[in-house]
């Protein structure tokens, strides 16, 4: 890991709220509209877990996930700033392009089935799938908030670097190993 990082992935804050209890493990991505034809690309390895507001809605996510909205990492921070909480590493890269797989990803994050399929189809067909390590901190950094950071693209670098040596894993080692080999099974038959 890394010991400080500026990068920073954009995600609904439900889907963080998911990662920070650890009932989501992977992070399900198309791309923003400003990311081009070539649409969204795994450009880092390690970054900063983003949380925004826009688009996301109850009737996205799982039945049974809707109380993720009301989570702190759902939830707007104070006006002008941002929490960073969870740091994210990349641990392996799936590009699905079969959408008989699409329900496999039911397990392991918590948007609903019309939400991926309209992710899936959006453009072009296809989705990335980053199985990604997730760790936290105990007490959010706040940031404050930059206009350059607006838009409909997936990454962001911050105005400076944040040290990442007081994280801890979301799930342990056991937990995640259990998680890995789930998605190492969807990768198999893609």
């Amino acid at each position: 890991m890394q010991s400080q990082n500026r990068i920073a992935l954009k995600e609904w804050g439900a889907v963080c709220a998911a990662l920070e209890q650890g009932n989501q493990s992977v992070i399900v991505r198309k791309g923003g509209i400003h990311e081009g034809e070539a649409g969204f690309r795994v450009e880092h390895g390690e970054f900063w877990m983003f949380p925004t507001r826009f688009h996301q809605g109850a009737e996205q996510l799982q039945p049974e996930k809707s109380d993720l909205l009301t989570q702190p990492l759902a939830q707007e921070p104070d006006l002008g700033k941002l929490n960073l909480t969870l740091y994210s590493v990349v641990e392996a890269v799936l590009e699905l392009t079969d959408p008989s797989l699409l329900s496999c990803l039911q397990s392991l994050q918590v948007l609903n089935d019309a939400t991926i399929q309209q992710r899936f189809e959006y453009r072009k067909p296809g989705l990335f799938v980053l199985l990604v390590r997730v760790y936290r901190l105990d007490h959010p950094l706040e940031v404050d908030q930059e206009s350059r950071y607006a838009g409909c693209h997936s990454w962001v670098e911050l105005s400076q670097d944040y040290a990442t040596d007081d994280l801890k894993p979301v799930l342990d080692a056991e937990q995640f190993l259990t998680v890995k080999q789930v998605f190492q099974d969807i990768a198999a038959r893609a």
